[in-house]
């Protein structure tokens, strides 16, 4: 139908990094294959602002930042989490979220997550309305990670994922339609102090650093390819422990996109980056950008979250994340809510885009559900 097929298009295109008019003489956002990676898969994150790397840990922290995991407080969490896209266009896109972990002492947990991206159902004509099938396109992440203390406030991590993006239209005459596969190491820390006394509250602080996706590009039968979003992620937190019921915590995070600029001014500035290294290009993208670094410095996207906890039991979230406009213009407020009866956490999230840019995840209710099981390691 008309509609689906201008969300697929939409989609194929990198929608999630829309890019407003050039009005800084730069080159506009940067895109790669996989772009639902840099969705936030969870209603935890969601309600803060797209942000996981530096916040305490949770069953979905394999997105974030896998280090979180040795500090989880919990022997067994599992999470699953569904965010409609495009909702205010189609009903049956989706990214389904499930992950899970599991302490193996107090100093280590392995961990697995499966993200699936679907565009749901396809129907294709050509302009004289002859009916070419129903296509399902999609997309997919499976990964495992080990983490482990260093010490008792400082934890690293590894992960490994496999990827798979079967977005092309096989009843499309004449397309090669093969699938593209690669594969993604993420490297990630992450430190929690101890429980600090002030002189009207207790504290404690936070911060995480990611590197994630880091791989060669993904490869499609006919020879093309394209990078995956290699992406860094610092973030720093603090907690505010009013009394032993009240905690309020918040958390300032920033992220990049670990791959190269186009450069406007190269007349083939996609064969540019065709050639360009997957694993060079993590370094190169520092400072690679057109206008120097000032330009380098409006490819950072920046969050700001607060959660408020009451006993463990029920959560109040906010937060608001700025992207500059030359670079996609992605400018938005969330608000989120969690609830916990014994082993059973539900979540839920709302976005508000406050960008000119329309924003796929508008008018979205992001919904979650966690399972905490087993034997107490850490408390808060």
């Amino acid at each position: 139908m008309k509609y689906k097929i201008i969300g697929y298009l939409m989609l194929a295109f990198g929608v999630n990094k829309m890019v407003a008019q050039d009005q800084n003489n730069l080159t506009g956002a940067i895109t790669t294959a996989l772009p639902f990676l840099q969705v936030t898969a969870d209603a935890r994150a969601g309600g803060m602002a797209d942000q996981g790397v530096a916040t305490s840990p949770d069953a979905f922290s394999q997105q974030w930042n896998a280090a979180k995991y040795a500090f989880a407080e919990k022997e067994l969490g599992v999470g699953t989490a569904i965010t409609p896209y495009l909702a205010n266009i189609v009903d049956d896109i989706i990214l389904a979220n499930l992950a899970g972990y599991k302490k193996l002492d107090d100093r280590s947990a392995v961990a697995a997550s499966f993200r699936y991206f679907s565009l749901g159902e396809i129907q294709l004509r050509d302009g004289q309305g002859i009916d070419f099938g129903v296509e399902k396109p999609n997309s997919l992440a499976i990964d495992i990670s080990y983490a482990l203390k260093l010490n008792e406030r400082l934890s690293m991590a590894v992960a490994g994922r496999y990827l798979r993006d079967d977005l092309r239209l096989q009843s499309i005459p004449g397309q090669d339609a093969n699938a593209g596969n690669s594969f993604g190491v993420d490297i990630t820390a992450y430190y929690q102090s101890e429980n600090i006394p002030y002189r009207n509250f207790d504290g404690r602080w936070r911060a995480g650093l990611a590197f994630t996706n880091i791989g060669p590009k993904i490869s499609y039968s006919e020879g093309q390819q394209s990078f995956i979003p290699t992406n860094a992620r610092a973030g720093f937190g603090f907690d505010f422990g009013i009394d032993s019921f009240n905690k309020i915590k918040t958390t300032l995070e920033f992220s990049k996109l670990l791959v190269p600029t186009p450069d406007r001014n190269d007349q083939n500035p996609q064969q540019t980056i065709n050639d360009a290294s997957a694993i060079g290009s993590i370094f190169s993208s520092l400072n690679d950008a057109p206008g120097g670094i000032s330009e380098e410095i409006t490819e950072i996207t920046t969050s700001f979250g607060v959660e408020y906890d009451y006993n463990d039991i029920f959560a109040l979230r906010a937060g608001y994340f700025h992207e500059f406009e030359s670079k996609g213009a992605r400018q938005f407020v969330t608000l989120g809510a969690g609830f916990k009866y014994t082993s059973i956490g539900v979540d839920l999230s709302y976005l508000f885009n406050t960008s000119n840019v329309p924003s796929p995840l508008e008018g979205t209710l992001r919904v979650g559900l966690t399972f905490l099981f087993g034997q107490d390691y850490n408390e808060y």
